[in-house]
């Protein structure tokens, strides 16, 4: 599946299903995010089974503020609607591919615990 272009609508929606979701943060006029770009399209590519997205700093400025970005390209990965990497900067190929394996290895359930676990830790 190639990368789809996506507002702030469809980020709700994306990030609330279950599945992998890969947000890539960037803006026409950035070196690095043209550069990133074809990282990015060629692991959509690879991982069908992903969803990856992009969103326009520049056209979605109310969304990128509310996801915290102050830096460009930044890439979140979500799976079954948690948060599991945020990072600013342009990935090499194989970094991107080690992140997008260990998402994918991961036991959510045990990933929900230990958010659960925090938060007890945190409330008291």
């Amino acid at each position: 599946m190639a990368t789809v272009d996506i507002n702030e609508t469809q980020f709700e929606e994306l990030i609330s299903k279950e599945g992998t979701l890969l947000v890539d943060f960037w803006a026409a006029w950035c070196g690095p995010c043209r550069s990133f770009a074809p990282v990015y399209e060629a692991m959509s590519e690879k991982y069908p089974e992903l969803t990856f997205a992009k969103v326009d700093t520049e056209a979605e400025q109310s969304l990128s503020a509310a996801a915290g970005i102050t830096s460009i390209p930044t890439l979140m990965i979500f799976r079954d609607s948690v948060l599991l990497f945020s990072q600013p900067g342009a990935l090499p190929a194989a970094a991107l591919e080690e992140i997008i394996g260990k998402v994918i290895e991961l036991d959510m359930d045990d990933v929900r615990k230990q958010i659960e676990e925090a938060s007890k830790v945190e409330e008291k």
